[in-house]
């Protein structure tokens, strides 16, 4: 999470490094979510927890009324399956970068 001088007047910017393969994170790594964007449900009282709990569950449950990213919003509203199978190829190999950073030091 990236906060500007004049949080919480405007939203923190969330950013996956690296990128996730997500209909709504932005190929940049992005999160594409309407709490996080001022000039449709962000307000000032949104709380970290609240954002943090936002993320999650758009993880969990991606809007394919939101897309930011073509091949992921793509798979997902054509073949499910494929879509979940891919999540999860995607989640080993970022998971094994991550052992390996450790392990490197």
């Amino acid at each position: 999470m990236l906060f500007k001088d004049d949080f919480p007047s405007t939203p923190p910017k969330c950013k996956f490094e690296p990128p996730l393969f997500h209909p709504n994170v932005y190929p940049s790594g992005t999160v594409c979510l309407s709490l996080l964007d001022e000039n449709k449900d962000w307000k000032p009282s949104i709380t970290i927890k609240q954002l943090l709990i936002g993320i999650q569950d758009l993880l969990n449950n991606p809007n394919p009324d939101d897309p930011a990213q073509a091949e992921a919003y793509q798979i997902f509203c054509q073949n499910r399956a494929e879509y979940e199978k891919r999540v999860r190829r995607e989640a080993a190999k970022f998971s094994a970068e991550i052992v390996q950073k450790q392990m490197l030091g």
